[in-house]
């Protein structure tokens, strides 16, 4: 049996991850951690990981982006594996992920969907056509008036693997109310909108002459991504110090 610890047990991801947790036979979540315990939850609580005396094989995050330096430095220490799935992180941060993967293992995704890491393939691969063949990229992402981060991380994700497969050479544009001109051919438009409980939708356009090919993802419930990171738990536990993806569950 996989025992979990749930950093951020009592978010709306972390509540919901603790239900598919509980329907599963290989995986146990044996602590949760989270500053206010107002959630009854079947697993015992603490308001930091500091305070948490309970072994486990495995951490998922589903956090804050200021609780992060702090989780990568316990995961360290304690040598436990940890499944990072908080969104909104600073370039610092990112940086000390992977310097950490150096010592301990660390899935990072900004994503924990099938269908939206299936996706970044299917546009990476159609960025070599379209893009290729002058089509513009833009990228609309959805989400619940409650989410503070903007863009999404799948959108960024989605724009970076297009960006990888053209080989850098194309740059991000949030805004256009500041500029009065055309849009440059290498740029790729990512736009936000939030509003209402919107879980999750992300479009990108490929727009080109008298044609435009859409790619969409919806997502309808949170369950997907919690479905995603309790799989991601099991992949990891146990796993040898590295920077894995959820490409990496997909393929295992």
């Amino acid at each position: 049996m996989i025992k979990m610890i749930m950093h951020g047990c009592n978010g709306a991801m972390g509540q919901t991850i603790t239900g598919i947790a509980a329907e599963e036979e290989d995986i146990a979540i044996v602590a949760g951690i989270d500053p206010s315990d107002t959630k009854q939850n079947p697993y015992p609580v603490f308001p930091s990981l500091e305070a948490c005396n309970v072994e486990a094989d495995v951490i998922v995050d589903f956090a804050s982006a200021k609780a992060v330096d702090g989780l990568l430095a316990y995961s360290i220490r304690k040598k436990i594996p940890v499944v990072v799935c908080t969104t909104g992180l600073s370039e610092e941060q990112n940086k000390k992920i992977e310097e950490a993967s150096g010592q301990v293992a660390v899935l990072r995704s900004a994503n924990m969907s099938l269908g939206v890491n299936l996706l970044m393939k299917l546009v990476k691969e159609a960025a070599q056509v379209l893009a290729a063949a002058g089509f513009d990229i833009e990228i609309l992402e959805k989400h619940h008036n409650k989410k503070v981060d903007s863009p999404s991380g799948t959108a960024l994700a989605l724009a970076d693997s297009i960006n990888e497969a053209m080989g850098l050479k194309y740059h991000y544009v949030y805004d256009r109310s500041l500029k009065r001109e055309a849009r440059d051919k290498k740029e790729i438009g990512i736009q936000a909108v939030r509003g209402g409980t919107i879980v999750g939708e992300h479009d990108v356009i490929f727009a080109g002459r008298d044609e435009v090919i859409t790619f969409n993802h919806t997502a309808y419930s949170k369950a997907i991504f919690a479905k995603g990171a309790v799989s991601a738990a099991k992949f990891l536990a146990g796993k040898t110090p590295g920077l894995y993806t959820m490409k990496d569950v997909i393929e295992s």
